[in-house]
């Protein structure tokens, strides 16, 4: 694992140092994908990217470094916390928000190699059992007056065809009484959006190419996992999947 890292600091030779002892870290490694001088500028970027490690200092100008940890306590994508302060005072403040590990300057290149695996582990552990929780999620499926659980997992797309929704799996096609909105509000990590009619499994895409459909011959679509039909992206919705894709490369 190489572990997308914010450096949130307000002295600069302090992210210098951070980012110098970085390079030489291995197991596992760290790259320094921004830096953040006050914690409104740390914030911005929790929100809009996606990061595995923050290492945070704690006295900053206006929004403290505890504010942002705080913020972050109950985001389910949060980052794993690192405190990196001159000062010792706040560490039982940092481990009761869930900081996974808290290092005094100036710091040592073994401790902070530590604090990475500390990042390394609490994430994999996290995803584990989000894991877990999303494989024991499914979808009510009710038909003629048969019922049957439709695991999320097995999900490949959902289409809005109607007044209905198509449930695909890898082996069958189900229709369900629903909204797309709502699987994509409540399972954001899960689905895609990628055409104002259907979602698409994260997990299940596998390459995005020209398709013609008979009304725009500059069109795109999905290859998904274990079936033949391509998914249809509007154009509105390309960016997005091909930042999917980048990502998962």
């Amino acid at each position: 694992m190489t572990l997308k890292t914010l450096i949130v600091d307000d002295e600069a030779l302090a992210r210098s140092r951070l980012r110098t002892l970085l390079r030489d870290c291995r197991s596992p490694a760290a790259e320094v994908v921004a830096e953040a001088a006050q914690g409104a500028e740390a914030q911005k970027y929790l929100d809009s990217m996606a990061l595995d490690l923050v290492l945070l200092d704690v006295h900053m100008p206006g929004i403290d470094g505890i504010e942002v940890a705080r913020a972050l306590r109950d985001r389910a994508d949060a980052p794993a916390v690192v405190f990196v302060t001159a000062h010792a005072a706040h560490a039982v403040t940092a481990f009761d928000l869930d900081a996974v590990d808290y290092l005094t300057k100036p710091v040592r290149a073994e401790r902070l190699q530590q604090a990475l695996q500390k990042a390394e582990r609490f994430l994999k552990e996290r995803r584990a059992l989000q894991q877990a929780d999303a494989q024991q999620e499914s979808v009510l499926i009710q038909d003629r007056g048969r019922a049957e659980r439709v695991p999320l997992s097995e999900v490949l797309y959902l289409k809005s065809e109607y007044k209905y929704l198509t449930v695909r799996t890898a082996t069958r096609s189900h229709i369900l009484d629903g909204s797309l909105n709502e699987f994509e509000e409540r399972y954001p990590a899960r689905f895609l959006r990628v055409h104002r009619n259907a979602l698409v499994a994260r997990s299940a895409i596998r390459a995005l190419e020209k398709y013609d459909d008979g009304e725009d011959a500059e069109g795109w679509a999905l290859r998904l996992d274990a079936i033949p039909e391509p998914v249809a992206v509007s154009r509105r919705q390309l960016a997005a999947v091909r930042e999917v894709l980048k990502e998962a490369r």
